[in-house]
């Protein structure tokens, strides 16, 4: 059997995307990867349960764009004020998602935005305040996919 040079290079090309197709296994985080986050963002401070809210979807449509707010009942005085509020995702390549500053300027400590999920997860917040108390809410998202139950 004879092989033209293009034969060659179709069949190591080839090779060489099955290779990289076999390799390229995308990795998930975990519930322990979070809560490694977690606990990375809260410096170390258990988080309890407390004036914290997070609002997402139960049910996610469309995983590109999940609707998220949180918010967290505060004074916002120079004494006693939230000073960030961390998003992580459970399922994603990485659990951190965003994280939002405040001031006692803000006046309120609270945000919206939009996130990605790759399938159907938990999704935590938590909101670290000037006092050193440090508050969590986790919401289960179900991410369907072509509208059907994920």
């Amino acid at each position: 059997m004879k092989l033209s040079r293009r034969s060659v290079l179709s069949l190591s090309s080839g090779a060489a995307l099955a290779l990289v197709g076999f390799n390229s296994k995308q990795a998930f985080a975990n519930a322990e990867d979070t809560m490694k986050a977690v606990m990375e963002f809260a410096g170390g401070v258990e988080p309890a349960d407390g004036p914290l809210s997070l609002d997402a979807p139960e049910i996610a449509e469309n995983g590109n764009t999940v609707p998220v707010s949180v918010s967290v009942e505060s004074p916002m005085t120079e004494d006693d004020y939230v000073q960030s509020v961390a998003i992580f995702a459970e399922g994603n390549p990485s659990p951190d998602v965003i994280t939002f500053n405040f001031t006692p300027m803000s006046g309120e400590a609270s945000a919206t935005t939009r996130m990605r999920l790759a399938k159907t997860q938990n999704v935590v917040a938590v909101a670290k305040t000037s006092t050193g108390a440090v508050f969590m809410d986790k919401k289960e998202v179900k991410v369907t996919i072509g509208g059907c139950g994920g």
